[in-house]
């Protein structure tokens, strides 16, 4: 890295500089080692970014509440880019759309950096603007039919809410122009918290209203959350990873810095009640629809939006122990579901269907996979000893102590969706095995499959079981930003 040139933007450019080198690689396994190359690099200098001083720099922001979602952005891309070396084999993708999947990856990846650390409102528009074309590109890298339909539904639905989105910024730019005047003070996100209390709070409230709307819509919140099970479903299988662990934070990244500038001034609305009501529809629907699905990659999509529909809940009720139950769910989200989408999609490949009827016995004819994808359903379930029991067990604690009129709601969703994924891990994972695809992947992809997979429930299993000091100060000291 040259001297004086700021980390932030190192992570930005790093992944961009990747896909420059990405589109002259022709062939396709120095393609993917290429790729887990860049991705190696760029999580090295993420945890460099452990050490910076944070604050303000340009364009740029760094603290207690971005720093950890970025390392994590970098370390599943990481873990996606060396599942990837396993699975593209058997994508069967020809020379064109091997160059569009690895060089929209590495785009996502610096679109995904650049959506955390932008300090400027607008800057974190365009990024995740950025990361959601890419994600387009990726889903519909196939060319089937139901890749196309899915990532059309992607692109009008997140481009409905980035619209939304965009019009929110634009009113929140109005409301601190009269104390900036023109210029990008009026979009730092650092510039609006500080001045927010002086702003007209009608101005504030619309703002809010378009931006939780919009960027809600990205995160996969009901009702415009119909995008996230199609685009998991059809796209190529390590793009489930990357918008279940990555693009949905980035989105509820954006939702709470929003709600720190409105939620600074006493007389705006209360952004809580709004949160607290988009994650309880989308709790209630995604928990029974969950029990209809018969598809296991569309059903671990359902799964999501259940989780952010909790980590929503969370930061709606607000305070110190509700916002680090919602973060401490956002980190255990993504290690736990990317390892679930791991395990699915290889066992997929392997009976050359992803439908749950041609998927079972999984412990039995492939145990090593079996019982990684049992482990990660489990956590994924919120059962113990996980990060997702941990934060779910915090939020019950939380809304019983301040909203009581919660737990009977909270209590159902949980149960009924907790239920629906032991259901389905005994599906897949247990009883009589189901035969292999005569075009299974070959055995060495295995490898490539579960170290991903027994990384991330290591990590899941430590945020849960014991969380490391550093890291428990660095999650407080988030859960005072959003208020």
């Amino acid at each position: 890295m040259p001297a004086g040139f700021p980390l932030p933007w190192a992570l930005v450019f790093l992944p961009w500089v990747g896909a420059l080198l990405l589109v002259a690689l022709p062939r396709e396994r120095p393609a993917a080692l290429a790729n887990i190359a860049v991705s190696a690099a760029g999580f090295v200098l993420s945890l460099l970014l452990l050490w910076h001083p944070g604050g303000t720099q340009g364009w740029t922001h760094v603290d207690a509440l971005n720093l950890p979602l970025v390392v994590l952005s970098f370390l599943v891309g990481l873990t996606t880019a060396v599942f990837s070396l396993g699975a593209i084999a058997a994508e069967r993708f020809d020379l064109l759309r091997l160059r569009a999947y690895h060089v929209a990856f590495q785009v996502f990846m610096g679109a995904q950096a650049l959506a955390l650390l932008a300090d400027n409102m607008g800057v974190m528009w365009v990024a995740i603007e950025i990361a959601t074309l890419a994600s387009v590109l990726i889903v519909a890298v196939h060319g089937t039919p139901p890749a196309i339909e899915a990532a059309w539904k992607l692109f009008i639905l997140c481009g409905v809410g980035i619209a939304l989105a965009l019009f929110g910024t634009i009113v929140l730019y109005l409301a601190a122009q009269p104390f900036v005047g023109h210029g990008d003070s009026g979009l730092s996100w650092t510039v609006l918290h500080g001045l927010a209390a002086r702003c007209d709070p009608g101005v504030l409230n619309l703002a809010f209203v378009f931006l939780l709307v919009g960027y809600g819509t990205k995160a996969g919140l009901v009702p415009l959350h119909s995008w996230l099970p199609d685009a998991e479903a059809e796209g190529p299988i390590a793009i489930s990873a990357v918008l279940s662990g990555l693009l949905l934070n980035a989105a509820l990244h954006a939702v709470l810095r929003a709600k720190a500038i409105v939620g600074a001034h006493p007389d705006a609305v209360a952004p809580g009640p709004f949160l607290v009501a988009f994650g309880l529809a989308s709790l209630g629907l995604a928990a029974f629809a969950l029990w209809r699905r018969r598809d296991a990659r569309r059903f671990f999509a359902w799964s999501s939006i259940e989780h952010m529909g909790l980590a929503a809940l969370a930061f709606g009720l607000g305070g110190a122990t509700a916002n680090l139950a919602g973060l401490l769910h956002m980190l255990g989200h993504s290690l736990a579901k990317s390892a679930v989408f791991f395990g699915v999609g290889h066992a997929a490949q392997l009976k050359g269907s992803q439908k749950v009827a041609d998927i079972g016995g999984l412990a039995a004819s492939h145990p090593g996979l079996g019982w990684a994808l049992a482990l990660g359903i489990a956590a994924v379930a919120g059962l113990p000893p996980f990060a997702l029991f941990a934060s779910e067990f915090l939020l019950l604690v939380e809304a019983a102590a301040t909203r009581w009129w919660l737990i009977l709601p909270l209590g159902i969703g949980l149960l009924t969706a907790a239920a629906a994924k032991i259901h389905m891990m005994q599906a897949l994972c247990l009883g009589d095995p189901t035969p292999d695809s005569d075009d299974a992947p070959p055995a060495w992809t295995e490898r490539t499959t579960l170290g991903p997979i027994w990384l991330h429930l290591g990590l899941a299993l430590a945020l849960g079981a014991a969380l490391p000091a550093p890291l428990a100060a660095l999650l407080d000291a988030a859960a005072r930003i959003p208020g």
